[in-house]
């Protein structure tokens, strides 16, 4: 048997022992193909803005209207509660990228397979990740077709009305274009520009708000009149905050992109990336939540800055920085699935790797979410449904329940503890959200025309 002696690679920032590597030319040729393992040079920064891009999306603006039903008291429970686990289990994912020595987990699926076994840990992550990241995908076409309709209604309030339907093509067209940015690091331009759009917009939504003030009918009891209705929007709440912390699904294919050595590792670059990342989490999305519930009351928009009308520049400005960040976080998002699907065709359809390939796969990726988008473009409904269903297990308990299948904590130690207490509350987030999410998807269906 060979001794176990390292062989790393510094140029492409990667390590393995040296009788594992046994990847022929063409292997090795599709590795350095494929868009998570094809570029590993990234800087810290890189995972910060990455991750802020992730994080940061439409979910945001949804956190007033998710406060309107969760009420003050559990509201901020629910929202500093889930800061704090979710940085919790992203710092496991970091951890867990390297724990063997000579390997890296690149994809979320195969950290999976380490944990549960080569096929099960596929059957476990893959669903739900392509839930996640489709359903992301899904509504950030719907997101952007909204601000930007909101955009044409307030810088031009006199022109004929243009159905949804149509700006969710145009933004589509953005998609069609920048789909064929080959990896992470080339899309690491509009990665930027997205977070830095997350943090302004965030900002005018909760000034615009201040300056409005508290509206003179404001109300802050649960807005339905019935008991069902006030326990389903609370579910439906519940979902939309999940849906605001979900960038777990990509965080191993960011980290995936920064060099590596053994005194190096990657995971203090990416885990500085993260702090950076979540600071400016908590500056987006608390003061949206808090001051947006406190200025409207239960009367506020599923998405805040459709509440707010003037100053018609500054709200106008606010929906096209929407516009930029979703382009960027759509993006962000689909690299995986990207990944995923080139890795299908290539590894086991043996299709050669080739521009038309990529060309193909990409375009009709970007026309099937575009075409549901337009279909179902329930922006609340389709937020509490995708953050119950998909982001709780993913952001919330599966990375503790990977934790406590590989480094198995002593029982009743706080480790133990503390994934267990994660696990218990990310399987009810799983179980009650979708519930509320469904309602609210058949309320919006019965008054809503197709395609309209």
């Amino acid at each position: 048997m060979l001794p176990e002696t390292y062989n790393w690679n510094t140029n492409r920032g990667y390590c393995h022992y040296l009788q594992v590597d046994t990847r022929t030319d063409r292997e090795k040729a599709i590795d350095e193909w494929l868009p998570i393992t094809s570029s590993r040079n990234a800087k810290w920064w890189y995972s910060a803005f990455h991750n802020v891009t992730a994080m940061v999306g439409a979910g945001v603006l949804s956190l007033p209207y998710a406060m309107s039903r969760l009420g003050w008291g559990p509201g901020v429970v629910i929202l500093v509660l889930s800061w704090i686990i979710t940085l919790y289990t992203l710092w496991q994912m970091v951890e867990m990228h390297e724990m063997v020595p000579g390997k890296r987990f690149d994809r979320y699926h195969e950290l999976g397979q380490h944990a549960f076994g080569e096929k099960l840990g596929l059957y476990i992550v893959v669903p739900q990740q392509l839930v996640v990241e489709v359903g992301v995908c899904i509504v950030y076409m719907v997101t952007g077709g909204q601000s930007l309709k909101k955009f044409h209604d307030l810088v031009c309030s006199t022109c004929k009305p243009i159905k949804q339907t149509y700006f969710i093509m145009i933004f589509a067209s953005a998609h069609f274009v920048l789909s064929h940015l080959p990896n992470f690091n080339s899309i690491s331009g509009v990665s930027l520009a997205a977070a830095v759009m997350s943090l302004s917009y965030s900002t005018i939504a909760w000034t615009a708000s201040v300056h409005k003030g508290v509206q003179p009918d404001v109300q802050y009891g649960y807005p339905s009149h019935s008991t069902a209705g006030t326990v389903f929007g609370f579910l439906n709440a519940l979902g939309d905050v999940a849906f605001a912390y979900a960038g777990h699904n990509v965080v191993l294919e960011i980290q995936a992109t920064i060099p590596s050595t053994p005194e190096k590792p990657s995971k203090g670059p990416m885990w500085r990336g993260v702090i950076v990342a979540y600071i400016v989490v908590a500056l987006c999305y608390f003061p949206v939540a808090l001051i947006g519930y406190w200025m409207y009351g239960n009367s506020v928009e599923d998405n805040i800055l459709l509440s707010l009308e003037k100053p018609v520049w500054l709200i106008a400005m606010a929906n096209m920085f929407v516009v930029v960040h979703v382009i960027g976080s759509y993006q962000i998002y689909a690299m995986p699935v990207f990944d995923m699907l080139e890795t299908l065709l290539v590894k086991k359809l043996h299709f050669p790797p080739s521009f038309m390939l990529r060309f193909v796969t990409r375009n009709l990726y970007v026309a099937f979410t575009m075409f549901i988008a337009i279909t179902f473009p329930f922006f609340g409904g389709l937020l509490g449904f995708f953050g119950g269903f998909a982001f709780a297990p993913t952001t919330y308990f599966l990375p503790c329940i990977m934790w406590l299948a590989i480094y198995k904590p002593r029982k009743f130690s706080l480790s133990w503890w503390t994934n267990w207490i994660c696990i218990i509350l990310g399987v009810l987030l799983m179980v009650l959200a979708p519930i509320g999410g469904l309602r609210q998807i058949i309320l919006d269906a019965k008054t809503y025309k197709f395609y309209s």
